[in-house]
């Protein structure tokens, strides 16, 4: 005899929508990307569906990308280029450079991979290195690099690079700041490059001269300098874009507190604050960070310390945390998540045996 409907258990509906739910992919990804990046890590633990949606949120992630750089102390330029999966925590060959060299400017336009400058081999035999004013491009998916018309203001060493938004140019735009000459002195030069032509356009010169440093951008559009030069300073300060429709359409320059001590490297925290990390003090790497917070109140808190004694690494900021990797006398890699507030080891150091510094590095 069949049970009455009156017999038939029912099902409480809230209990049987939390359970449809969390049988979801879709539903794991999205608590992956509220998550922050270690977060979401952590979660691929949960179960298999879990893990299913874990991987559907990371592989919306870039990639890091780390090019060129020489070992430390010196040695052969590189042409190599690895990117970091966030997906599966392994560095994977791309494309190689077409000119090796280090100390060069790095970013991404456009979804494209662009290096401009930097120490490149030259002179009898190349086996000298010099500045070059040399720029190349690789496209996203693309098999090769390309070769861009040179940068029109000459070779130029030791820059920082950030994409320009704009939409008239055929290949896109950077401010090209700071860096040095043949003779190595670090120059207060900013100019604006259209890829397309190599043209540069001088802007405002920095307040202080600058290679070899941290450069960034805010997300209202203003970009932050930070430290630098061959024995590094603890200067920053800040460019501000024209406002639009202005008529003079000139970049606006102001000082920021300085740091506690020399740095060259530093990213965009997701609550806007400018994370600084690591640097050099008497030729010895260091491990501590600090964060300058804006608005009425610019001030310095400490971040916690990295692991490991770096400089002269690539680093990157995405989903709540930062990416660090390389370096002076370091290979390792290492993620600071800022909902711990914490450092934690990473599984996949550079592929290099040695240390490996003055990279470029962007999101791609």
């Amino acid at each position: 005899m069949a049970p009455s409907a009156s017999t038939i258990p029912c099902a409480d509906p809230d209990t049987w929508a939390v359970d449809r739910a969390v049988s979801l992919p879709e539903f794991w990804a999205l608590v992956a990307a509220r998550s922050g990046l270690v977060g979401a890590w952590r979660l691929a633990g949960v179960c298999r569906v879990a893990r299913t949606g874990v991987r559907e949120f990371l592989g919306t992630l870039p990639r890091l990308v780390a090019c060129g750089g020489s070992p430390a102390g010196g040695g052969v330029l590189k042409k190599e280029v690895w990117g970091l999966s966030l997906a599966t925590l392994r560095w994977e060959a791309m494309p190689a450079l077409l000119c090796a060299r280090s100390h060069h400017a790095c970013c991404t336009v456009r979804g494209a991979l662009v290096v401009l400058g930097g120490t490149a081999p030259g002179g009898w035999n190349n086996q000298w290195t010099r500045p070059t004013s040399r720029v190349e491009m690789l496209m996203e998916g693309a098999g090769a690099f390309v070769e861009l018309p040179p940068l029109s203001c000459g070779a130029i060493s030791g820059a920082a690079a950030v994409a320009v938004d704009e939409k008239d140019s055929m290949q896109g735009q950077v401010l090209l700041i700071g860096g040095s000459r043949h003779d190595g002195a670090p120059i207060s030069s900013v100019q604006l490059v259209d890829l397309a032509t190599g043209i540069c356009t001088p802007q405002a010169d920095l307040l202080q001269a600058r290679c070899n440093f941290a450069a960034v951008r805010l997300p209202d559009g203003r970009i932050v300098c930070a430290g630098g030069g061959w024995v590094l300073t603890t200067t920053m300060e800040m460019l501000s874009p024209p406002v639009q429709g202005a008529t003079d359409a000139a970049w606006t320059l102001r000082e920021l507190p300085a740091m506690s001590v020399g740095r060259c490297r530093g990213c965009v925290l997701s609550d806007g604050r400018f994370a600084v990390l690591g640097g050099m003090i008497h030729y010895m790497g260091m491990s501590s960070c600090e964060a300058l917070s804006f608005g009425a109140d610019e001030r310095w808190t400490p971040l916690p310390s990295m692991h490991d004694t770096c400089a002269h690494f690539v680093c990157a900021a995405v989903a709540e945390c930062i990416i660090v990797a390389g370096g002076w006398q370091s290979c390792s890699a290492e993620v600071y998540d800022e909902v711990l507030g914490r450092w934690l080891r990473l599984p996949c150091n550079l592929p290099h045996n040695d240390g490996h510094c003055d990279m470029g590095s962007a999101l791609m």
